[in-house]
């Protein structure tokens, strides 16, 4: 059987591809993604399941036992299949070369940083880039090789990321600068040429592979610091968090609040003051507001948080 267009997915964002694709452009033939017993074994923030989608759409999807896509059976599956365009939306692994060979037109995806690839290869740059305080992200839509985002691009939109985002509301603008390219790369497909440019004159730079651990709060780090930390792996993401004690608390929201108060009577960390169940506690430069968070208990004035 052919498939024209298909879509390599994980996530909520995903899904959001699909049924922009298939409900605006054109059908989307087949997706594939992995069975909930493959996240098990890889951590997949924003995961969701795809296979309701051949309910509501009739779309095809085949759930991979494999995130790396070696298991047997997508390898036969690819094998005794023919396919045209591959269009990858938050799937965080490499595509091996014995997959990208089945696709005509080859496979798509996005990355993206301050600058210009290959600068920023790597993991989760989107979380990095507010975490280091960023203010515009290219994203890139490039054709897939053997290696990690290199620099195939067919074309790239640029968004700002403001004070007042978090990974959430970057993910919304990056969604919609993905579906103006995505139209455009269907439409270079239907012409039968999909043009890509491979010069770059930046240098090799990476980011990181980030973890729930690498959300933990050091509050001798300066405000912007933290603020940056907070919103860059806020919800989907595991969130950042301090101890109190033995207990995690987990801070989904919160903005910088005063910089000339005199706190110099607090330790970095302390809570100063609880108004209308919101922390404000202590950093070194300053102090900041705690809008929202998680923990078993409350946090109280003098509750320190380490």
């Amino acid at each position: 059987m052919k498939y024209k267009i298909v879509v390599f997915g994980v996530k909520d964002t995903s899904e959001n591809i699909v049924e922009f694709i298939h409900n605006t452009i054109c059908p989307v033939d087949l997706v594939i993604t992995i069975s909930p017993e493959v996240t098990k074994k890889n951590q997949v923030s924003g995961y969701k399941g795809l296979s309701w989608l051949t309910q509501k759409y009739g779309i095809a999807v085949h759930e991979a036992d494999s995130y790396f896509l070696t298991d047997e059976k997508t390898q036969s599956f690819l094998q005794e299949n023919e396919f045209d365009l591959g269009i990858s939306m938050g799937w965080q692994r490499l595509i091996p070369p014995s997959v990208l060979d089945c696709f005509q037109y080859g496979i798509y995806g996005f990355h993206g940083n301050c600058g210009y690839l290959p600068f920023g290869r790597g993991r989760s740059p989107l979380n990095w880039s507010i975490i280091l305080g960023d203010t515009r992200f290219n994203l890139n839509l490039f054709r897939y090789d053997e290696k990690a985002d290199s620099p195939n691009i067919f074309a790239t939109e640029m968004f700002s990321i403001t004070p007042h985002d978090d990974i959430r509301t970057a993910q919304y603008k990056n969604m919609i600068c993905s579906k103006n390219l995505i139209r455009r790369l269907i439409a270079a497909y239907r012409e039968g040429n999909i043009p890509i440019r491979t010069e770059s004159k930046d240098f090799d730079s990476w980011y990181g592979k980030r973890t729930a651990a690498d959300g933990r709060i050091d509050f001798h780090e300066r405000t912007r610091n933290i603020y940056n930390l907070i919103r860059g792996v806020a919800a989907p993401f595991p969130g950042a968090f301090a101890m109190l004690g033995g207990e995690k608390v987990t801070i989904w929201q919160a903005h910088p609040f005063d910089e000339m108060i005199d706190f110099s009577a607090y330790v970095p960390g302390e809570v100063i003051d609880v108004f209308d169940g919101r922390p404000i506690v202590r950093t070194v430069d300053g102090s900041l507001l705690i809008d929202r968070y998680e923990c078993a208990g409350e946090l109280k004035t003098g509750d320190v948080l380490e």
